[in-house]
């Protein structure tokens, strides 16, 4: 029998959660290329005059390319803390739902700060999206890896690093949003921090939990 707060094991309304969740993960990731319009040239325009249209889409590819591994790595994420999940509850919907609705956000972000690249209110509303979004989905992880939700045989130390992903990208956001005010131009340069802070944290939590067990 299942309740209000759970189902035992993985089941249909824990596979229905995560199905649309990715569904929407993809969408946004294909409206991303939507917003890059190919140019129309006349017929007869010399292939100079491309080269020059492809360069000028250079700010559109530079935003689609960024924001399609960003929305990945929160994919990435979101796929780590459900398959940590042994259980459906009713506490998964509301911050599933509200970073889906980050992430559907993020295409018209892009576009905006793709269309304005290197200014200031563009840039910093970027880095405002992604901040959001990764304290959100430090909300679904916390929730996906809580007693009673995550499988009884999750090593602490596996929660933990999957726990820490969210930080470094929120980290790393902060980062960016920060550069936006001081030079706007570098802004998403802000975002390679990430894989260093979630490095550093991911070594702090090894390192405890090896102390721990020695």
């Amino acid at each position: 029998m299942s309740d209000q707060h759970g189902h035992a094991g993985p089941d249909h309304p824990l596979e229905r959660l995560i199905f649309f969740s990715d569904a929407v993960f993809a969408i946004a990731i294909t409206l991303l290329i939507i917003e890059v319009h190919p140019p129309h040239l006349p017929h007869g325009a010399s292939p100079a005059a491309f080269l020059q249209a492809l360069a000028d889409l250079g700010p559109s590819l530079f935003g689609f390319f960024v924001s399609f591994f960003v929305i990945a790595a929160f994919w990435t994420g979101h796929h780590r803390a459900f398959a940590l999940a042994g259980r459906y509850s009713d506490k998964l919907l509301a911050p599933n739902i509200l970073m889906l609705c980050a992430i559907v956000f993020m295409p018209f972000a892009t576009a905006f700060m793709s269309a304005n690249l290197g200014t200031l209110v563009p840039s910093a509303l970027y880095a405002l999206t992604l901040i959001v979004t990764g304290l959100l989905s430090m909300w679904v992880t916390y929730r996906t890896t809580s007693p009673g939700i995550v499988r009884a045989d999750t090593a602490p130390e596996t929660i933990a690093q999957v726990r820490i992903r969210g930080i470094g990208v929120v980290l790393g956001a902060t980062a960016s949003f920060g550069l936006a005010f001081f030079i706007a131009p570098l802004s998403q340069m802000g975002l390679l921090t990430i894989p260093l802070w979630q490095a550093i944290l991911r070594r702090q939590v090894h390192r405890r939990f090896a102390r721990t067990a020695a």
